[in-house]
């Protein structure tokens, strides 16, 4: 959906997925939105990124397919997503879920920036002291770059079931958060490169074959706590991401109740100005005494649970396990 739309703006995609025949599905749908047929340009490469020398083949490849220039965009979306309680849940799951989920995301950052930030890096002595070479100064560029992850509102609140897959989707966030800060050094030292800005998303449901996937595995007791998601469509997920990037934040969120959230979670979070901060600090008292009432609300409902129906998290089971 994101691909679709990004190419209706008349942006030159490339889509990067395992399946090769999904690929070329994916790059027929997307070409179908293009602005400027005529003269826009699409690409699909074939790679698994929890490989980190496959992320560094898919940089260079774009790199060569696009004469010489890198990508300005650079949206990593990977991720699968398996429901089970804790103790239910293999061990080796807890790592393909990180490698699924984080790892992709982070080997694809990691290529992305060194590409991007290779050659200030190598003339960063030019601004040590004593050094002849210093670069002119010259004015900011206006030419951003922007690296986006896709995280999940479980990134905010864990939910009983989620243990392999929430855990994945913080560690991008603090990613997400580190890399914001640590951008300034590039851009402060070279001000007459790109910038490049660091955002993630936060989706709830999304309507997909995977959310029917995850359904069917799926506790009956996580169902119950997640009674009041509304999943979007991707097409929906994919606009309100895109509008929350154009208007310049950092942290994006799709839905209202996400949106609550994310302001009792903040922290060091950039907040985008002043007054959006203020407005944030605001929520966020109220958001407090919110959230105090629905997670003491939530784990009443897991205890009911436990006493009525075990430890299964399914209802089918009437006894304790």
């Amino acid at each position: 959906a994101v691909a679709r739309q990004l190419a209706a703006k008349g942006a030159n995609v490339v889509i990067v997925a395992r399946d090769q025949a999904k690929l070329l599905q994916g790059l027929d749908a997307v070409k179908k939105q293009a602005l400027n047929p005529e003269t826009q340009h699409f690409h699909q490469i074939s790679a698994d990124l929890t490989i980190a020398s496959e992320a560094v083949r898919v940089v260079d490849e774009v790199v060569s397919w696009n004469s010489g220039n890198p990508p300005d965009i650079v949206w990593c979306c990977a991720g699968t997503s398996l429901p089970t309680l804790f103790i239910d849940t293999p061990v080796t799951e807890f790592s393909a879920q990180m490698q699924n989920n984080y790892f992709t995301s982070l080997y694809m950052s990691h290529a992305i920036l060194q590409c991007w930030l290779q050659s200030s890096r190598k003339s960063l002595t030019s601004n040590l002291p004593g050094s002849s070479n210093k670069p002119e100064s010259r004015p900011n560029s206006t030419l951003q770059r922007h690296i986006i992850f896709t995280a999940s509102f479980l990134a905010f609140y864990g939910i009983a079931g989620y243990s392999p897959y929430s855990p994945t989707k913080a560690a991008l966030r603090s990613l997400s958060d580190s890399l914001s800060q640590e951008m300034n050094l590039y851009s402060a030292a070279y001000p007459n490169e790109p910038r490049v800005r660091v955002h993630t998303t936060f989706p709830a449901g999304i309507l997909t074959e995977g959310f029917e996937a995850e359904n069917r595995i799926k506790s009956d007791l996580t169902k119950m706590l997640e009674e009041g998601d509304e999943p979007q469509t991707p097409e929906v997920i994919a606009s309100r991401s895109i509008k929350g990037l154009e208007s310049g934040q950092e942290l994006i969120t799709t839905d209202f109740q996400t949106g609550l959230v994310k302001r009792s979670m903040l922290g060091g979070s950039i907040r985008g100005g002043f007054f959006r901060g203020l407005g944030d600090w605001i929520l966020a008292g109220l958001i407090f005494i919110i959230m105090t009432v629905v997670r003491g609300d939530m784990d009443n409902k897991v205890r009911k649970w436990g006493r009525q129906f075990g430890s299964t998290g399914m209802k089918e089971d009437k006894g304790p396990a």
